[in-house]
């Protein structure tokens, strides 16, 4: 590992370390977030709630590739940063190797299934007669052709940031972003005839992910011999104990973030049960209330690396400050997002369709949703770095509990009793139980190093 890597992990300022991880990452994640905005908003210029609605009940699908990148990205980053932290470089490099071509495998079979049954799953995720054309069309571009692309962009990603590079990892997801809002209105408006808006959108996804990936590809080869990031076949052959350790970690965050699919995906469909312009406004809602969110995650990713090198190391006083310091910003930014999204609400929705009545319930949606952002934050920073630390069992404990035990339920409990803004009130009340559980088992977890320390 260069020195300056070296010195990135073990001696920067905490503060300055974060930064340098974490700014590149936000960065990316607002501009991924603005292009998923720009999808939503370039749709909702044609003032069509059912395309809106279309697009948001198959979007969940497009988020289940990165349930995949996360069981290579963050079970064999996490690997690579703690094998760096103990001097282990050239089973980093097999590791990273295995990640790569891993990813690759399981996109391809997530492509072959929607591909067979991708009007089933459309129906599924609440695509109604006057959707389903629109959201087929989606699907196909976006996950059965862009699957591939998309899931070895997000992976490779994790697994630059675990090495240090988290500048390259950020720039990246920067250009895909950037590409995909100057390709939406291209093909949406332009290239495309009238009526065609949704699939112009979806092509305009897939291209920036083909964009990215041969960003990382060229970026991996410039990095050839100067890190541990490989993609040669020859070094693919891994260990059954490191294959392990990847997925004990990779497991449970790519099972979190499924089981966090099944509760958006259900949460679609019951919305759509109440109509098309609601589930239109709620598509709105969940893209807006993506940013305090993105900016949280964005700390999460560029802190896991930090947080493992060192647990790594067993330079745990350093962790505990990396961790503490991510966790103050993320909960100023979603407290300054909660004011501007509760007093603000009508004006943002009307950013994106002018649609009345899907004005109307949009501003009682985000004014709903985003009270859960501190607890969903805090809890991702918490399981990130249990993650992180190869905690598997403690973070699969979390990630089932939140979606699996607090969120379905309460879905379904609230929907029953409350109605449609049950389904959004469900958010709020699942995070605040499992914030209390993360909290207990964080501290279980680290008075345990301190009694490792003392002993």
């Amino acid at each position: 590992m260069k020195d300056n890597k070296k010195e990135l992990f073990e001696s920067m300022p905490v503060g300055k370390a974060l930064l340098t991880m974490a700014i590149p990452t936000i960065v990316s994640q607002l501009i991924t977030m603005i292009y998923n905005l720009a999808d939503t908003m370039f749709i909702g210029m044609t003032d069509d709630p059912y395309k809106v609605a279309a697009a948001s009940a198959v979007g969940t699908l497009y988020f289940v590739l990165n349930s995949l990148s996360n069981l290579f990205g963050v079970g064999g980053g996490s690997l690579v940063s703690r094998l760096l932290g103990q001097k282990q470089e050239e089973k980093a490099k097999r590791v990273s190797v295995f990640s790569f071509y891993g990813s690759f495998a399981v996109a391809a079979v997530y492509a072959t299934v929607c591909a067979v049954f991708t009007e089933p799953i459309a129906r599924l995720l609440g695509a109604s007669d006057n959707t389903v054309g629109y959201a087929t069309s989606y699907m196909f571009w976006v996950v059965v052709i862009g699957a591939i692309p998309a899931t070895l962009s997000m992976t490779m990603s994790h697994l630059l940031r675990s090495a240090g590079y988290s500048k390259e990892a950020g720039a990246g997801l920067a250009i895909g972003g950037i590409s995909n809002i100057l390709l939406d209105p291209l093909f949406m408006f332009v290239l495309l005839p009238r009526g065609n808006e949704v699939t112009g959108a979806a092509i305009a996804t897939l291209l920036s992910n083909v964009i990215t990936l041969i960003y990382f590809l060229i970026t991996y080869y410039r990095l050839r011999g100067r890190s541990v990031l490989s993609l040669h076949p020859k070094c693919i052959r891994l260990e059954k104990r490191l294959v392990g350790e990847i997925f004990s970690t990779g497991l449970p965050s790519s099972l979190t973030s499924l089981l966090a699919n099944v509760a958006a995906i259900l949460k679609h469909n019951l919305t759509s049960g109440y109509g098309d312009i609601e589930l239109a406004a709620y598509g709105i809602v969940i893209k807006i209330d993506m940013l305090p969110l993105n900016v949280g995650m964005g700390l999460c990713q560029g802190m896991m690396p930090l947080v493992a090198y060192n647990y790594a190391a067993k330079n745990y006083d350093r962790m505990r400050k990396i961790t503490r310091t991510a966790q103050i910003s993320a909960m100023t930014m979603a407290a300054i997002c909660i004011v501007l999204f509760e007093i603000f609400a009508p004006q943002i929705i009307w950013l994106f369709i002018r649609d009345d009545a899907t004005i109307a319930y949009g501003q009682v949606f985000l004014r709903i949703a985003c009270l859960a952002t501190p607890f969903m934050i805090s809890n991702f920073q918490k399981i990130y770095s249990l993650q992180a630390m190869g905690k598997g069992k403690e973070s699969l404990i979390l990630g089932v509990c939140r979606q699996g035990l607090f969120a379905i339920p309460t879905i379904l409990i609230l929907n029953h009793f409350v109605g449609l803004y049950g389904i959004l009130a469900a958010q709020v009340v699942s995070d605040g139980c499992t914030f209390i559980l993360s909290t207990l088992i964080y501290r279980s977890v680290y008075n345990k190093l301190q009694q490792e320390i003392k002993g």
